[in-house]
């Protein structure tokens, strides 16, 4: 996996598919196809992996941003993006960025829709001002109510602040008991 030193500036928030006639569209609605391998419902640009897709000197350079350092899952997301574009005959260089940090603000809201519908709750909201990152160095003592995605209670409690995977805690609706994951906020 490549990790550039000297990136373009990426976009802060989430992307929207660009225009048909933008350089590169083809290679977008391909990328389309490319899926979370720990959530199959959301595209890696609706998860907001996916940061840019850009001509570069000798191949396409399409830019993805794990959701936290040492994701395990980066290095399958990076073999399925090559995958994909050889078999349409596309040269590219999947470049892998840890500034900026992946935020959860960066699901698009199609992606936080497929998840709710997957029975995954979606992050809450961080507001933050623009330009400015949130550092966190220990958890909020805040405690947000996470409705459950089966039967929509918010008599809801986190049974395990790590789920299925590390950016998402477990929960348990104590209205229809089943179990959850809440996609927690970065």
């Amino acid at each position: 996996m490549n990790t550039l030193i000297d990136q373009p500036i990426l976009p802060d928030g989430p992307l929207a598919l660009p225009a048909t006639d933008a350089p590169g569209f083809a290679l977008w609605q391909l990328l389309e196809s490319v899926c979370d391998p720990e959530i199959p419902v959301l595209s890696l640009r609706e998860i907001g992996v996916l940061r840019a897709v850009q001509p570069g000197p000798y191949a396409w350079q399409v830019y993805i941003t794990p959701t936290y350092n040492g994701c395990p899952a980066i290095s399958q997301m990076q073999d399925d993006i090559q995958s994909c574009l050889q078999q349409a005959g596309y040269h590219a260089e999947v470049i892998s960025c840890l500034f900026p940090a992946w935020s959860s603000e960066w699901i698009t809201l199609e992606g936080k829709d497929k998840l709710h519908a997957y029975g995954i709750v979606p992050p809450h909201a961080i507001a933050t001002p623009a330009g400015m990152h949130h550092i966190k160095l220990v958890p909020a003592n805040t405690h947000r109510s996470v409705a459950c995605p089966q039967c929509g209670s918010t008599n809801t409690t986190e049974t395990s602040h790590f789920g299925s995977t590390a950016c998402k805690a477990m929960y348990k609706c104590l209205a229809c008991m089943e179990p959850f994951d809440y996609f927690k906020p970065y």
